[in-house]
């Protein structure tokens, strides 16, 4: 399968890719994968990402269209691929619509995922974080708790809130989200590609894409 995955911070678009990839071997490619993935491998579009990287600017569209160029023309896109948060804005998904063209690549549908504001705020405050950077865990304190309390299950670290995941901070995400992103949903929409779904588990959505695609 072939998908752009929408939905706000905390709509659980991770976790649905990771179960859609267990169907059929498809992949999952979030933008922040394949910059860190460039970064790594040392390419010439990763080198010069990371000098904006490092800088603490943006990445410029013209460089993450480059990167995501050369991701889906490797050999692991060939049984399909999850667009992870990508695109973000309507100038990304156009530019996305011309690559895909180019490369001559038919995306099945676009699904958007549709959450409850207020479930959002409830999962994304109740989420903790391994702070072991090799390890990142993530735990629940209401359905997924470490065993002991403040401590990593995996490596014994440190398990923290983070700082984009207090009320204020996940408020400001969703707004920059509504302001920013949520538009593609009318932008594919119009290209006749939006499939929405409402549903509060990762379960549900997953069935839901699974009828519409017929798998």
């Amino acid at each position: 399968m072939k998908l752009i995955l929408l939905g706000a911070p905390g709509a659980g678009k991770g976790t649905v890719a990771k179960m859609l990839t267990a169907l059929d071997g498809s992949v999952q490619i979030s933008t922040g994968d394949i910059l860190r993935g460039a970064v790594q491998a040392g390419t010439d579009l990763g080198k010069e990402a990371k000098g904006y990287m490092d800088r603490g600017d943006l990445v410029p569209d013209s460089l993450i269209m480059g990167i995501m160029e050369k991701r889906l023309q490797e050999p692991d896109c060939a049984k399909g691929f999850l667009l992870d948060g990508f695109p973000r804005t309507i100038p990304q998904a156009e530019a996305l619509k011309v690559l895909l063209n180019k490369l001559n690549i038919k995306l099945d549908m676009v699904v958007s995922i549709d959450v409850p504001r207020e479930v959002i705020l409830d999962r994304l405050t109740t989420r903790r974080t391994c702070e072991n950077a090799k390890c990142q865990a993530i735990y629940n304190v209401k359905s997924n708790p470490p065993k002991k309390e403040g401590i990593c299950d995996k490596c014994g670290s440190p398990v923290v809130q983070r700082a984009d995941e207090t009320v204020e901070a996940i408020s400001h995400r969703l707004e920059t989200y509504n302001q920013k992103t949520a538009p593609l949903i009318g932008f594919y929409e119009k290209e006749g590609m939006l499939h929405s779904i409402t549903g509060t588990s990762s379960d549900a959505v997953v069935n839901g894409i699974k009828a519409h695609l017929k798998i």
